[in-house]
């Protein structure tokens, strides 16, 4: 919402400079995304007054014009053809800066000296919009009877700031000069200035020119129409015109800028009719017919459904509701009579409407938010008055005014100490009564609230509450615990504190944390090479996607970590090992009948200078540090997106929590990714349900331990979690570590074997060990790795 300073003005007389302004209507929750100033641009541009005018000596296109300044008569050189004796135009002085950027110096023409330049509207920023009698093409020729020498800003009102605040969804009413100024009354504590709206009828009763039937209440509950006779369209004067511009919105004529005038004043939509184009002068709300097609004032055919409220004659609909009015019923030189609408529709309806046919405009942007019923009357009346101002025509007598069902008046009682120990303030009720007064919500017998109808957000203690802590001063309140038993100290909870310990873990291991979106898109499935009846393909379908890419919730993390590596490796960055803690959506049912199933799952991803043993390596450095030690890896080889053979899955407590392993190559293409890259998802859920974060103290060992390597020729097959066990499992109570060292495959190994070689560690808690107790554990663990996994001792 753009508020002009001079038109707030109007409703409050702003005492503090613009930039404390600014942050005070910020704290008190009008926030203020920026402030323009208009005319800063603009400096040593005065009035003058052309007193001499003759040819230019040495140059036929040329005129020297001498200029009163107020203080002085210079002499300008210029090639204007439009202008005369006796003219006021606007004249830059030497040092004067203008909006294109010019800085204006003396300058010789031809041998004679120039001490100034004369403007036309595009040299001040201007356009035919605020100056419609202006030559485009010569010297802005100003009104006579001007002061020479005055501020060209000042005379021509070009000197004020644009306030720019953001309007929450939940406050309609500050859409409007009107609502952005009670609120600036409210926060500088000063009074707020309602101008009061007369209007002078005459003639006969505009219930005699028109009628208005409300065919469907539920989306339009009250429509009130007054009728204009003897219109004269013509431009609006310069201050109106200049508002709207401010403000954001293209001047057009008198009758068009009335409607938008008031928009913004009142933040009331309205709408004028051509009433001669209105068949039998009687207007329709009712929904559209299916199929019904009507062209709009942007002069585009639209296809309605009956979903849509219309705007409509005894034949054809004339506008879309809310939303813009139709062509056959615009605003033209020839129109004569016109019918003002004011109404209230249904907002729901409105944002659908707007939403089906892509056309938001600024009445269906207000409207969608649910607008005060009461200030349907107020805003017609007002638009009647500035016809009448501006001689735009003759404003019949009365309003027709269809209100279906007036809403019930909103009572709040509201109890002080309880406001007071909600926001642990200390607050007076003698205070409170006065914040409410400021914002207009009537108090009477002893704190009951009458809500008033423009402040729909206002439905309960607590909201008067906020009301109170905005006015008082969010910096006026100071931080304090909560009284009672439930006040406690913040704290992580445990599942907190484990993502807190995969993170650490992760970045220790040098991989760097990324987020990516939920929404995924079903080319993915294919991408990564899923079998039509695979269970991931079981998607949630987003009712009201941003895009195709973004229509489905993700069932897996691997084709967003694959597309993040591929985005960095094809940006030339050649090596990187990436992590992310998100979730994936699993629904119980399609189509969806109740909420899916969240699982957070850890992805990493890696490529350039790692292998398999890399990734594993991390993963189990984390479950070390999780305090998990019942855990094992398992080839896996069915699932189609990773590289058989490259690829295991990771079993805690003899259950499924990962996978880790090479993608397949045929994915990678897809996806235009690195030649091998190396991505692990582990179930987080398993990880903290089997992480032991209690540390276990053991006490320095007193005899000393024995090593014995072993090397043992194997089948590739074989893998060394297996050789693993049966070490451990064979060796007995003296077991205390064993170490894989050298993996070999070469000349002296037959092929399809693999040379292993492990370095085992000893010990006891109670004695030294003999070498017949170690050499009869080496025995044990050589007997049964040939008899399980027909491995040989190399020599």
């Amino acid at each position: 919402m753009k508020a002009p300073l001079s038109w707030l003005k109007d409703y409050v007389d702003i005492n503090v400079d613009i930039k404390e302004y600014a942050d005070l209507m910020t704290m008190s929750g009008s926030k203020v995304e920026g402030i323009e100033h208009i005319g800063q641009d603009i400096s040593k541009v005065v009035v003058g007054r052309i007193i001499a005018l003759e040819k230019h000596p040495n140059a036929d296109k040329l005129q020297v014009a001498n200029v009163d300044v107020g203080d002085s008569v210079i002499q300008v050189v210029t090639g204007a053809q439009n202008i005369k004796v006796g003219d006021y135009v606007p004249v830059a002085l030497v040092g004067a800066k203008l909006p294109t950027g010019v800085e204006i110096e003396k300058t010789n023409f031809r041998g004679l000296e120039s001490y100034g330049m004369l403007c036309s509207i595009q040299e001040l920023n201007l356009t035919k919009d605020d100056f419609p009698d202006a030559d485009e093409n010569g010297i802005f020729i100003l009104p006579e009877s001007l002061i020479t020498g005055e501020d060209i800003k000042k005379v021509l009102e070009i000197d004020d700031s644009i306030v720019e605040f953001e309007i929450t969804s939940n406050r309609p009413d500050c859409l409007s000069i009107e609502g952005i100024g009670r609120e600036s009354a409210a926060t500088l504590g000063i009074g707020f200035k309602k101008p009061e709206i007369k209007v002078r009828e005459e003639g006969d009763n505009a219930k005699e020119y028109a009628k208005v039937k409300i065919l469907d209440p539920d989306l339009c509950p009250r429509y009130a129409a007054r009728v204009i006779k003897n219109v004269k369209i013509q431009p609006s004067p310069q201050w109106m015109r200049r508002r709207l511009r401010l403000a954001g919105i293209r001047p057009i004529n008198n009758i068009v800028d009335i409607t938008n005038y008031v928009m913004l004043e009142l933040g009331q939509p309205m709408h004028a009719y051509d009433l001669n184009n209105i068949s039998e002068n009687t207007i329709i709300i009712r929904r559209a017919k299916k199929g019904e097609v009507i062209r709009t004032l942007d002069d585009a055919g639209r296809k309605l459904d009956s979903s849509m409220l219309v705007i409509a004659d005894t034949k054809e609909s004339v506008g879309v509701a809310g939303v813009m009015g139709g062509a056959s019923s615009e605003i033209s030189e020839n129109t004569h009579t016109i019918l003002f609408e004011s109404a209230n529709f249904n907002g729901a309806s409105i944002r659908l409407t707007a939403k089906k046919l892509g056309m938001r405009t600024e009445a269906s942007g207000r409207f969608e938010k649910g607008l005060n019923i009461e200030n349907v009357l107020t805003a017609i009346n007002r638009a009647a008055q500035l016809v009448e101002e501006l001689g735009a025509g003759t404003v019949c007598k009365g309003v027709i005014d269809e209100y279906v069902k007036k809403p019930e008046q909103r009572e709040i009682v509201f109890k002080p100490d309880r406001i007071n120990a909600l926001l642990g303030t200390n607050i007076s009720a003698e205070k409170m009564v006065q914040i409410f007064k400021a914002i207009e919500l009537e108090v009477y017998d002893d704190f009951k609230i009458r809500v008033p109808s423009f402040r729909a957000d206002i439905e309960g203690e607590a909201d008067l509450a906020e009301e109170v802590a905005r006015f008082y001063g969010y910096n006026n309140i100071e931080a304090t615990l909560m009284s009672g038993k439930s006040s406690t100290l913040g704290g992580k909870s445990y599942k907190q504190k484990i993502e807190d310990v995969i993170k650490e873990t992760m970045i220790g291991c040098g991989l760097s944390e990324v987020y990516t979106y939920s929404f995924s898109s079903p080319k993915v499935f294919d991408m990564i090479r899923l079998p039509e009846d695979n269970d991931l393909r079981r998607a949630v379908v987003i009712s009201n996607p941003l895009g195709e890419d973004y229509s489905v919730m993700r069932t897996t993390t691997l084709p967003d970590m694959l597309d993040l590596i591929s985005r960095n490796y094809n940006r030339r960055i050649e090596e990187a090992a990436f992590y992310e803690l998100s979730y994936v959506y699993h629904p119980l049912s399609l189509p969806v009948t109740e909420l899916p199933t969240e699982k957070q799952v850890l992805t990493l991803g890696m490529y350039g200078n790692y292998d398999f043993y890399s990734l594993k390596g991390i993963v189990e450095e984390l479950l070390d540090i999780l305090g998990i030690s019942d855990y094992y890896f398992e080839t896996e080889k069915r699932r189609v997106e990773f590289h058989p053979g490259r690829t295991a899955d990771l079993i805690i407590n003899s259950s499924h929590a990962g996978i880790i392993g090479e993608v397949h190559p045929e994915v990678l293409e897809n996806f235009r990714a690195p030649q091998r890259v190396l991505v692990g998802m582990l179930d987080v859920e398993s990880l903290i349900k089997a992480a032991n974060q209690v540390p276990h103290y053991k006490t320095l060992p007193k005899y000393p331990s024995v090593l014995r390597d072993i090397a043992i020729q194997v089948k590739d097959d074989i893998m060394v979690g297996q050789i693993d066990d049966i070490i451990k499992k064979e060796s007995g109570s003296i077991f205390e570590s064993s170490h894989l060292f050298d993996v070999y495959k070469g000349s002296q190994i037959p092929e399809g074997m693999k040379s292993i070689a492990y370095s085992i560690t000893f010990r006891a808690d109670d004695r030294t060990l003999t070498d017949d107790e170690v050499a009869k554990a080496m025995e044990n663990i050589l007997k049964q790795l040939k008899a399980q996994l027909d491995a040989d001792l190399r020599e």
